[in-house]
């Protein structure tokens, strides 16, 4: 079950099949707090975690698992009618997430972005390990590793990038920068002070020190890199 009292910024995983399982492990390794939605309780009747019962593609059901103030939706549903409407109605109820979502046909993937997705992996294995580590890898103590280009499936990578002195990105907040207007990349982590903040608000404001993690493909975090980093 939800505890009603999970802070915000966490993760939601949609669906507990072969995907969502590999997801879920990853992201046990490295302590990011996540809702499993499935509508099989047997699967989950001895789950550790926290939980919600039904179709991932239900208004309420996704407000339950704390949609509205989730960081964070990755959709893994067995049949893609679902995954477009969990990621449309996702969508609707927080405008700010980062929808990750996989395509059990790649005649689907134009209508899953269309949906409201930002990324969409359209083959099952692959695409459990490409959203675990693009959920996890920058999220938590391994951003320590800065300045370093992950390379994911089908062209999406992450850059994390160390803010030194002297970095346009200084005290300016998310808002301000609108990284993902000017570049298309979307910060997904701020690494401060030996904590991750994963909740990332438009009034954020990015400090010297600071490690950010952005994700876009290829010519976005060029982009970035032309635009933030000197």
């Amino acid at each position: 079950m939800v505890n009603k009292m999970m802070e915000n910024g966490h993760l939601i995983v949609l669906g507990y099949g072969d995907v969502g399982k590999q997801i879920v492990e990853v992201l046990q390794d490295n302590d990011v707090r996540y809702v499993v939605v499935d509508m099989n309780e047997q699967v989950l009747e001895n789950a550790n975690f926290e939980y919600v019962i039904g179709n991932g593609a239900d208004e309420d059901v996704l407000k339950e698992a704390g949609v509205e103030s989730a960081s964070t939706v990755i959709v893994t549903l067995n049949d893609d009618t679902g995954v477009i409407f969990a990621t449309l109605i996702a969508r609707g109820l927080n405008p700010e997430s980062t929808i990750l979502a996989r395509a059990n046909s790649v005649k689907s993937i134009d209508k899953i972005y269309k949906a409201g997705a930002d990324y969409v992996a359209s083959v099952s294995i692959v695409a459990g390990q490409m959203l675990a580590k693009m959920t996890a890898t920058c999220m938590n103590s391994v951003c320590k590793d800065i300045d370093e280009e992950i390379m994911l499936y089908e062209g999406i990578d992450i850059e994390k990038h160390h803010v030194l002195k002297g970095s346009d990105l200084i005290d300016r907040s998310v808002a301000e920068l609108d990284i993902r207007h000017t570049v298309g990349c979307t910060i997904i982590g701020i690494e401060r002070d030996n904590a991750v903040v994963t909740e990332i608000t438009p009034s954020m404001v990015i400090k010297e020190g600071d490690v950010i993690a952005v994700v876009g493909n290829k010519d976005q975090v060029s982009a970035f890199k032309e635009y933030y980093v000197k």
